[in-house]
């Protein structure tokens, strides 16, 4: 049964989940919403590109095995990776599973997500979610300020 229809308001700040596990998922919802994010739950690999799509996500957190037996199977996360960044730099991107050692840069790169969770840390995902988020937002200052001067130039520039 899909969920009822909710409204985003410029002031709400976003977050979709794909998991298959549900005590994980539970887990991901409720430190989500303890940081003060609307969450939204994607059942299915479709189901997933259909929100990403509709939303500026500030949160994205995938299992590594959502609705796949392998992670190799993840449509979800294939999905991501192929994305130009344009499409995804709203979002921080996390990937959470067991087979990742938590905060391993190269496993993220390897990934094309900002930051990797070993499940085994889930009693300190709140704390893990706020730090992938303030490293993003550190990594990406200068891009984001640099286009915002950009953006605010061309927008004087008339001949």
């Amino acid at each position: 049964m899909p969920e009822k229809f909710d409204f985003i308001s410029a002031t709400d700040k976003p977050a979709l989940l794909a998991f298959s596990t549900p005590e994980w998922l539970e887990a991901a919802r409720n430190a989500l919403n303890e940081l003060g994010y609307k969450v939204h739950t994607a059942a299915t690999h479709g189901d997933f590109l259909v929100r990403f799509s509709q939303v500026r996500y500030q949160v994205v957190i995938v299992e590594e095995l959502f609705a796949a037996n392998d992670i190799s199977e993840n449509l979800t996360l294939q999905a991501l990776q192929g994305m130009t960044m344009g499409l995804r730099r709203h979002a921080t991107v996390i990937l959470f599973g067991n087979s990742f050692q938590t905060f391993t840069p190269i496993q993220a790169f390897q990934q094309s997500v900002h930051a990797v969770i070993n499940s085994s840390e889930l009693f300190l995902l709140p704390q893990l979610i706020e730090k992938a988020i303030a490293d993003n937002k550190l990594f990406l200052h200068s891009f984001l300020e640099g286009q915002t001067r950009v953006a605010a130039t061309a927008g004087t520039d008339q001949d």
